[in-house]
């Protein structure tokens, strides 16, 4: 693993990463893991978890839980909270990424396929959220990061359920910012550009697509991987979720942080962070 900044804050921490199999997740749980934080997941696919664990472990970092489940049912999602909160102590830390980019056309969308795809992009998030809190409140406090995604910032086409789902998780990250800071709570999200997974360039990735990108890209450098292990670069997002989650960065609340290499379009004042409502000031 390329080297990383380190935040002794996370030692022994417990974190519950969502998705965290395969593709961006996997790289943050790798991450927490790598600060020696306590860290569980969940995720759909058992075989490419499993994996990652055994991966994790033989590099020495302490191995994380893999608790199998279909983020669909709240109930089973509720359960691997609990089953965590037994394992390893209560949450402080969740970080909701599991998400799927499933393209679709609008003719092609009915109720039922309208449903499953917030079920898939948004509504574990709050549910996940409203597991956690109690314990974080208990705790005196803790971090939820909520991932987003610029593809309903740039306009992308192909996918309209998905990009409406992402779009409203700016909104559920400012209004869970506002209800939970009251109880030393920080809600922030992350929102990524096209992250070059292993997934993605097997998928989407085209030549075509290789060359929007650097033409959308302030510095024309290009970030697609050239191996077939995409997911094991350090992408700003995996990065930046260990460093949202640590304690110094407790004055943050309600924040969305954009991660696109060279994006000029948003937020307007470039900084790559939009400051949030429920942000303290510095002193």
């Amino acid at each position: 693993m390329i080297r990383t900044a380190s935040y002794p804050s996370l030692d022994a921490r417990v974190a519950f990463v969502t998705g965290g199999g395969s593709g961006i997740g996997a790289s943050i749980v790798e991450h927490l893991c790598a600060q020696r934080a306590r860290v569980a997941f969940v995720d759909i696919e058992r075989t490419v978890s499993e994996t990652l664990v055994k991966t994790i472990e033989g590099r020495g970092h302490p191995a994380p839980s893999f608790i199998p489940c279909d983020l669909r049912d709240i109930a089973a999602l509720r359960s691997a909270v609990t089953d965590v909160r037994a394992r390893l102590r209560p949450i402080r830390i969740l970080v909701n990424n599991a998400a799927h980019d499933e393209r679709h056309s609008i003719e092609s969308v009915t109720p039922e396929y309208w449903d499953d795809r917030f079920a898939v992009n948004l509504r574990h998030q709050f549910f996940a959220a409203q597991a956690v809190a109690p314990d974080m409140a208990a705790a005196g406090g803790g971090s939820i990061i909520n991932f987003g995604s610029t593809s309903w910032l740039v306009g992308q086409g192909g996918m309209p359920a998905y990009l409406s789902a992402k779009a409203a998780v700016a909104g559920l990250t400012r209004a869970l910012a506002r209800d939970l800071g009251p109880m030393n709570i920080r809600v922030n999200a992350i929102v990524p550009g096209w992250i070059m997974t292993e997934r993605q360039v097997r998928l989407w990735l085209t030549p075509e697509g290789e060359q929007e990108l650097l033409r959308r890209q302030c510095l024309k450098r290009s970030c697609c991987p050239r191996t077939s292990r995409a997911s094991s670069c350090s992408s700003p997002p995996t990065t930046a979720a260990p460093a949202l989650t640590r304690a110094t960065s407790s004055t943050a609340g309600g924040c969305d942080r954009l991660m696109d290499v060279g994006a000029p379009r948003w937020p307007p004042n470039g900084s790559g962070a939009r400051a949030g409502p429920c942000q303290r000031p510095r002193r």
